[in-house]
């Protein structure tokens, strides 16, 4: 019952903070499930993958709704980092778990220090296929191998390569996260051992629903604090899991 209310609290601040931000927040969920609910770092991202899938899903939708996703640019965004995904997921189960856990927590840090110099990338002068195929694809490769959404890279790129206004690059980026996620997924069947589905259900309607609640936040708290506090919540993770990995 403990872990199941563990499970519930974690998703809620996953799902919050990804609503609030539009990206980011799904970070949080491979450390929440390792540390909190014992999940081995290979099953952790493997059961990531399905959370960020289905939150992003969900909010998407939401996005979509009010007209906030540049469908056509996207898929083709997404479109190029299925591939690097799919075999990416698959790398992923053959790599040592103490290099996955040190990759996730150099990237999550790496995202908290970006968050707390927020940056408003300069929409380009010309949209170039080749760099906009180039970030797709590493997009998809870090969503594969780490389980992440990816929405702190998805969001700059979107608007920096694809020329996107920031709230068409927020909702967009959830189109990419969801299909990079389900190409890492299928890479990943039948490797699913240890996956505690009676944690994984909880976890992921509880992200879903602090989703909604966390796009509501965010028409009432300053955009900036918001990410300034997740940054640092993040950074003391990703600082917590380096020491632990390598004492």
């Amino acid at each position: 019952m403990t872990a199941i209310v563990l499970a519930l609290i974690a998703g809620a601040v996953v799902g919050l903070a990804l609503g609030a931000l539009g990206g980011g927040g799904s970070v949080l969920a491979v450390p929440a499930l390792i540390y909190l609910l014992g999940f081995s770092p290979s099953a952790a991202t493997t059961a990531s993958l399905i959370i960020v899938a289905a939150t992003s899903a969900t909010a998407l939708y939401a996005h979509a709704r009010d007209g906030h996703v540049a469908w056509r640019v996207g898929s083709l965004f997404a479109a190029a980092g299925i591939i690097p995904a799919y075999l990416a997921g698959a790398a992923a189960g053959r790599v040592p778990e103490v290099v996955l856990t040190v990759a996730f927590a150099v990237i999550a840090a790496l995202a908290a220090v970006r968050m707390f110099r927020p940056s408003s990338p300069k929409p380009p002068e010309r949209i170039r296929p080749g760099k906009a195929a180039g970030a797709g694809a590493g997009l998809g490769m870090v969503t594969g191998f780490l389980g992440v959404g990816g929405g702190f890279l998805a969001v700059p790129a979107l608007v920096g390569v694809l020329g996107l206004t920031m709230r068409r690059a927020v909702g967009t980026s959830l189109l990419v996260i969801t299909v990079n996620s389900l190409a890492a997924l299928a890479a990943r069947t039948g490797t699913g051992g240890g996956l505690d589905w009676a944690l994984i259900g909880p976890f992921t309607g509880a992200a879903i629903l602090g989703a909604w609640d966390g796009k509501r936040l965010s028409t009432k708290v300053s955009g900036n604090s918001l990410q300034k506090a997740f940054a640092g919540v993040l950074l003391t993770v990703a600082v917590f899991m380096l020491i632990d990995v390598l004492a």
